[in-house]
């Protein structure tokens, strides 16, 4: 016996409004002013991807004019979705962080969490000039930076600058090394110290090499009081950690941790070598203590 067939009357009818929806595809938004009658006729607009981004350096930035009424606007521009609108607002953070800083406190914490998000963007356009303005920042309020309002983002652009300091990216990288550097001569090395010591065991070889990298900078301006302060014992600890790194630029590093630390400690010893071995001795495994011993006797 036949099945008799399920009646289609109820079936949704194929009209335009059921069709499968087209794919999405993003392009430009026109402002009316720039529409005119032929605009069917012009050429289309390139896409956001193919827009050359300026990239300025801080000798180059200029106050903003009428920096009272602008500031209201700042985070409103950096939280678009138009990333090439954020890299704008982002040069204009850059601005009021170098000649009106007063007026960013207010709102320094979220400027600072753009920045963490912006570096965690794909484009490299957005990610360099994040960077930038990361060390605008620095520049601009040094310590003021690890207070408790604004240290855990603080923590989240030191990461950030790390990872993007490890990348491939040669032109990122370099920025990245750049606003390592301003950010440990901004800082008080101390306090960055217990910030740094972390990612020297990090499981990302160039992530362990920027950090020690930036900590040899750190411990060369400090004096043999403020080694103590953080513990010569564990500067010296880390600095034989590292002699052993697999990459060259952490056992450069290393070595001038240990330089460091090894002129201030004897700087007013007449018998260096002997008070140096006696330290290590006391404070390191054999395998270490030799090592040091070694390394400072070559020099």
């Amino acid at each position: 016996m036949a099945m008799a067939l399920r009646p289609i009357d109820n079936a949704l009818p194929t009209t335009p409004e059921r069709l499968k929806k087209p794919t999405k595809v993003a392009v430009p938004t026109q402002k009316k002013s720039d529409l005119g009658l032929n605009d069917e006729n012009k050429a289309p607009l390139p896409v956001a991807a193919e827009a050359t981004i300026d990239y300025i350096s801080s000798e180059n930035l200029k106050p903003i004019s009428d920096p009272d009424s602008n500031i209201q606007s700042l985070i409103e521009g950096l939280d678009s979705k138009d990333w090439i609108k954020v890299c704008e607002y982002l040069n204009n953070a850059r601005r009021f962080a170098l000649f009106h800083s007063d007026l960013l406190v207010p709102t320094l914490e979220k400027v600072m969490l753009v920045l963490v998000k912006s570096m965690k963007n794909p484009r490299s356009a957005l990610i360099k000039t994040s960077i930038m303005a990361s060390a605008d920042i620095f520049n601009a309020f040094g310590d003021s930076l690890l207070d408790s309002t604004t240290s855990d983002a603080f923590d989240q652009i030191l990461l950030q600058l790390l990872l993007k300091a490890s990348q491939d990216k040669r032109f990122v990288c370099e920025e990245a090394d750049k606003a390592l550097s301003a950010m440990v001569k901004s800082l008080n090395p101390l306090p960055l110290l217990n910030r740094l010591k972390a990612y020297v065991t990090h499981a990302h070889l160039k992530v362990r090499a920027k950090a020690a990298i930036s900590i040899s900078t750190c411990v060369s301006k400090m004096g043999l009081e403020g080694m103590k302060d953080y513990g010569l014992v564990a500067l010296v600890k880390m600095g034989a950690d590292s002699l052993n790194d697999r990459l060259p630029e952490a056992r450069e590093a290393a070595r001038s941790i240990v330089t460091s630390v090894y002129n201030a400690y004897t700087e007013n010893e007449e018998e260096k070598q002997e008070v140096w071995l006696s330290f290590c001795e006391s404070n390191l495994t054999p395998i270490h203590a030799h090592a040091m011993v070694k390394f400072t006797s070559s020099q």
